[in-house]
């Protein structure tokens, strides 16, 4: 007979962390580990990472899952292996093989023009093996259904791309790029600009927005650290703010920007504004400012607030 499962006491968390995804697990399994781990009440991520890659996957806890959205628009960077004359189904090593072709060789030239022909805004049609959607079903459902459907291309921008062969049939793909590029797609447009075919052996996400894999922490690490040292891996919610021009309310004013209501003062307009209030600092929420007024938009719970600071009330709420 099974032995009864432990029952996880689950706490309020809020932060982001920073994983390091390994090989071979979903992000929602990553996440679910780490939540675990985390003992969290609430979690969430800003956007997956394909079983087959690895790299930089933040994670959402408590508070912080309301400004995860804003991240899926980030600019992301892979670091990716292209096995060259060999095309899969997939698209990467876990597809079948459907085409075998010669590999030519390849100058430095030819690898210069076609670096300079896939960098900029270029036109991608979307693998079947994608999550995306049509008639509200997966492509990858069609596909593991053996059906093909017809995708529009859509326009992706890749901001900067380095080609380099590390083997006469082995390419290494470096590239920074815009929200909903498809790197295996990328791959397999590179090798067809060769002559040749491709397929991604291996693909690594080395930085998310302003998040680098220099940051990131495994699994493995977290689980090797003490428990109660776990936390002190997250970063603040406002981590998920860089870009947000930082607005630090009174007392009187952080009451009532959290009650919803609008604060008129003489900020300059901005279309994405983080609040904080001033004693002690907190982030309250995110707003915009029009006119010179503040317009709440994203709103943390006075008991969230209280749980970062982790004191019994709030000064500033």
């Amino acid at each position: 007979m099974n032995a009864p499962r432990t029952r996880v006491q689950r706490r309020p968390v809020h932060g982001v962390l920073l994983l390091d995804k390994p090989l071979g697990l979903s992000s929602n399994d990553a996440l679910q580990k780490a939540k675990w781990l985390l003992r969290a009440e609430k979690a969430g991520h800003t956007g997956t990472l394909d079983p087959m890659a690895t790299g930089v996957l933040p994670l959402c806890f408590g508070a912080a899952t309301k400004f995860s959205q804003l991240h899926l628009d980030a600019d992301k960077s892979y670091e990716a292996l292209a096995r060259l004359g060999v095309r899969t189904a997939s698209g990467d090593s876990e597809g079948e093989v459907v085409e075998r072709r010669d590999v030519p060789a390849i100058p430095p030239g030819t690898l210069a023009e076609v670096q300079a022909r896939f960098t900029g805004g270029i036109a991608q049609v979307p693998p079947m093996h994608s999550a995306l959607k049509k008639d509200g079903k997966a492509l990858y459902e069609y596909a593991r259904a053996g059906v093909e459907v017809e995708r529009e291309a859509r326009q992706v921008r890749v901001f900067e791309l380095r080609l380099e062969l590390v083997e006469p049939a082995l390419l290494k793909i470096v590239a920074r790029v815009s929200k909903g590029t498809y790197i295996r797609t990328l791959g397999e447009d590179i090798g067809q600009a060769l002559g040749c075919g491709a397929h991604l052996r291996a693909l690594r996400r080395i930085a998310t927005g302003p998040f680098d894999v220099s940051q990131c922490l495994t699994l493995a690490e977290l689980e090797a650290l003490p428990e109660s040292d776990r936390i002190g891996r997250l970063l603040p919610v406002e981590a998920l703010l860089p870009g947000h021009v930082p607005v630090t309310l009174g007392t009187e004013d952080a009451a009532r920007f959290l009650s919803g209501l609008r604060r008129r003062g003489g900020w300059r307009d901005a279309p994405q504004v983080a609040v904080f209030g001033d004693a002690p600092r907190a982030l309250l929420g995110t707003a915009h400012v029009k006119a010179g007024e503040l317009i709440p938009s994203r709103l943390l719970s006075p008991i969230e607030i209280q749980q970062i600071l982790g004191v019994a009330e709030p000064e500033n709420v």
